[in-house]
């Protein structure tokens, strides 16, 4: 990774905090992680060979409660990243008001170059050398990129064994069958949905025939493609990591969505014209969707961005100099901490209903996602106004300064 993600954390940070009038104390504590576990473990392979894997769990702050946070399997995962990721985690559940600190969880590995064996080996390993710090009350991991629904549930089942009952609020993003909820697969896409037809109120422009491009067409991009355009908005252009699709009239999104299913790429798609990473990002629309990874928009691509409004449904995919550019530019930026927390939000809902054994049915949770955000995002507006600063400072601010305010309120132990 070029840009350091963590780095890019603590800019972001050291800027909105000199916003706010924090006792030093304050400041340097939120600075830094509360704890770092880094884990190597041996997994014994198909051909009975032992490699060791390297892992990652990083607690940032517990001030607002337990902390939450996904679990990556990536090659490129990083203690630098995690810890970025984990930072962000905190201001994302603090910025839409969720009983949560951040964490996040990460695995050294190419999860497709691991035969599925292996891969359960791995994970239920992992799982049980950070499981010293899961708990329902204390950290509940989460899906991230390279992980999903049947990672969760081997998480679940490998803690549960330990304790010798189910513990269902252990993890979330879990298969319904074993205590998922409703519309958790869908729900940062519709998050990223919710805050963009948001932002299109805020400058003015017709949802009807809105023109959007939505990098990275995934577990985030491509719910929130087809939620989109659903709402009457048309989608030109989406793509995946070997490259995108374009079609000037729009594109039918839940048949491309079947076509990569069958294919596992977009190459090949007929209904329109292929095109790089890169001449997507650059394309002239009305919402861009940066769905992808982090540091995709830096300031070699920031000044040939012709989007109005970038709704970031990944973490990070906006460098702070590219920030600065596209600021500068006039381009309304919905923030990661805001634009993507509806996994979160949805997680949440997830482990309320796990705790009580009591579930909720899809409308319900759905329209409870779309308050809490809308919600949060009409705060961020105001604290915007308040300091006259773009919305991502904003979303840092008023994150920090809830975080911070708990943290006065409980004083230092001992």
């Amino acid at each position: 990774m070029a840009e350091n993600a963590y780095a890019n954390a603590l800019q972001q940070f050291d800027t909105a905090v000199s916003y706010l009038n924090l006792k030093s104390g304050i400041v340097e504590y939120l600075r830094v992680p509360k704890r770092e576990l880094t884990v190597n473990f041996p997994v014994e392979m198909q051909d009975g060979s032992v490699r060791i894997f390297t892992g990652y769990r990083v607690h940032h702050n517990t001030a607002l409660g337990p902390t939450k946070g996904g679990i990556r399997y990536h090659p490129d995962v990083t203690l630098d990243e995690v810890r970025a990721l984990a930072m962000w985690m905190t201001w994302k559940c603090a910025v839409v008001g969720l009983p949560y600190g951040g964490a996040k969880g990460g695995v050294i590995c190419d999860p497709k170059a691991l035969a599925l064996r292996e891969l359960e080996k791995m994970t239920r390993r992992y799982a049980t050398e950070i499981s010293v710090l899961m708990s329902p009350q204390g950290d509940i991991p989460a899906s991230d990129v390279g992980t999903g629904e049947r990672e969760m549930a081997w998480i679940m089942d490998t803690y549960s064994m330990h304790r010798g009952y189910s513990i269902p609020a252990v993890v979330t993003g879990k298969p319904l069958a074993i205590g998922g909820s409703f519309g958790r697969a869908e729900a940062t896409g519709r998050g990223v949905m919710i805050t963009a037809l948001e932002a299109l109120k805020r400058k003015n422009i017709p949802l009807e025939g809105a023109r959007v491009v939505v990098q990275g067409f995934g577990k985030v991009g491509a719910p929130a493609a087809y939620l989109t355009e659903e709402r009457g908005a048309k989608i030109i252009a989406v793509s995946d990591v070997k490259g995108g699709i374009y079609n000037a009239s729009g594109l039918k999104t839940r048949e491309v969505l079947q076509y990569m299913t069958a294919h596992g790429s977009l190459a090949g798609y007929r209904e329109a014209e292929r095109l790089t990473n890169a001449e997507l990002l650059e394309l002239d629309c009305d919402v861009l969707m940066p769905c992808a990874m982090e540091n995709q928009i830096t300031a070699a691509n920031a000044g040939r961005v012709r989007a109005k409004i970038i709704a970031e449904g990944a973490n990070g995919p906006l460098t702070p100099e590219a920030d600065d550019i596209l600021n500068d530019q006039g381009v309304f930026i919905i923030p990661d901490i805001l634009c993507n927390a509806g996994g979160v939000t949805v997680s949440y809902f997830e482990w309320v209903q796990d705790l009580q054994s009591f579930f909720w049915g899809e409308d319900e949770i759905n329209e409870r996602l779309r308050q809490i955000l809308v919600r949060s995002f009409n705060q961020v507006l105001r604290v915007g106004h308040e300091h006259q600063v773009a919305p991502r400072m904003a979303a840092q601010i008023y994150a920090i300064q809830r975080v911070a305010e708990a943290m006065m309120i409980r004083g230092i132990y001992p």
